[in-house]
């Protein structure tokens, strides 16, 4: 019986010994570097909720050697074989009043700290800029208030890296084609919705993570001390697509920044001349099944597959599909005006007119389609002004 007890002993206080460990190799070794921890990350925000996040683990591993340390004493000098004898009490109001207010008082500590941290990351007066970011299956949409600067961001992992024919790069699937970019040092404040489902904005750097919900304007701010890249994701299941929406936020020093924020706004007054001109350019069929493919491939394949055969009982597929070999004006509607209540968004204000009409034209002469049947940029425009003036006149 002896050695049953030694060895239950010897088994309490090594588990006593390794907490004991641990708590204090977690204050002792730098806490920050360590790959189990939480980051300190790149802003004021981020190193309070550190702090608040250390303070709490430091006052847990307190309470743990506290309790575990009476509890393994009181098992090891009170045992039976050394002649203890159980108190036999019922009820005792001085050890329920400590065993209340002790806990109570741990508790008002904690929520202090906790209470300062988050009415700072709430409080989002003050701010230098204001960006709306909005949740889409599966990309995000930016827009900069009164700079008339806007764009979507996209997964750039390339579809033969996720299907495995490619090498994966460092940053796989967090890499996108049009990185939000941002200034240090300036208070930057985030206005958040969706258009179709909940999904969530996270850069643990940041310690910004807040959801998208349709309806709805969340806010959350950021101010970044140091420049450098930072990436995140969104952190709600959204679909079927939800590991393929990436988050990546460019810090600039603000010299820098105020010089991309001219060139954007240059690069996007072009890319408007050249949707403008397109609209008296007539493409070949091949020039626009080209334009086509590389469309499908970035927006649509993600539903419809590659080869265009969709998923059974959730997307449908485009090879041999009414939509895809019937009424051509149904087509661009389509793709224009997406359809309500489905996953399949409208493309209006995401695609050009020239792209809509390269897709369009793909889909109908692409995937085991064969209708011969080609869309001009021209075409779309003219089917969006007749459906406006339709509007109009409705009203």
């Amino acid at each position: 019986m002896k050695a049953i007890q030694d060895t239950v002993w010897r088994s309490t206080k090594g588990m006593f010994v390794g907490l004991a460990t641990s708590c204090y190799l977690t204050a002792s070794v730098s806490a920050e570097e360590s790959n189990y921890n939480m980051t300190k990350g790149v802003t004021n925000i981020s190193g309070q909720v550190y702090d608040l996040h250390m303070l709490i683990f430091y006052i847990c591993c307190a309470i743990a050697v506290v309790v575990f340390g009476a509890m393994f004493y009181s098992m090891y000098h009170h045992r039976k074989s050394k002649g203890a004898v159980a108190a036999n009490f019922h009820e005792s109001t001085k050890v329920e009043v400590i065993w209340t207010v002790i806990p109570i008082i741990i508790l008002v500590l904690m929520a202090i700290p906790a209470t300062k941290t988050l009415v700072a990351m709430e409080d989002t007066s003050q701010s230098d800029l204001t960006i709306k970011i909005t949740g889409s299956q599966w990309k995000w949409h930016y827009s900069y208030f009164g700079e008339d600067v806007e764009f979507f961001s996209l997964l750039a992992t390339s579809q033969k890296a996720i299907d495995g024919i490619e090498e994966k790069g460092a940053n796989y699937l967090l890499e996108v084609d049009n990185p939000l970019v941002l200034p240090i040092n300036r208070k930057v404040r985030f206005l958040m919705t969706s258009d179709d489902v909940i999904h969530s904005w996270w850069v643990p750097a940041f310690a910004v993570k807040k959801d998208t919900i349709p309806g709805f304007i969340n806010e959350a701010w950021t101010k970044i001390d140091e420049p450098g890249v930072y990436r995140g994701q969104c952190a709600e299941l959204c679909g079927r697509a939800h590991g393929f929406m990436p988050v990546v936020v460019h810090a600039m020093e603000e010299e820098k920044y105020d010089q991309w924020l001219l060139d954007k706004k240059a690069e996007l007054a072009r890319a408007q001349q050249e949707a403008a001109a397109s609209l008296t350019a007539t493409l070949s069929k091949q020039e626009l099944i080209e334009i086509g493919t590389q469309v499908y491939v970035e927006r649509c394949a993600v539903c419809h597959q590659a080869n265009g055969a969709g998923i059974p009982g959730a997307f449908p597929a485009i090879t041999g599909s009414k939509i895809a070999t019937g009424d051509i004006n149904v087509h661009i509607d389509t793709i224009v005006n997406g359809r309500p209540g489905t996953a399949m968004q409208a493309f209006a204000n995401q695609l050009t007119d020239k792209e809509i009409a390269a897709v369009v034209t793909y889909q109908r002469n692409g995937l085991g389609n064969d209708t011969g049947e080609l869309v001009q940029a021209a075409d779309v425009n003219a089917f969006k002004s007749a459906q406006s003036g339709t509007s109009e006149e409705g009203q």
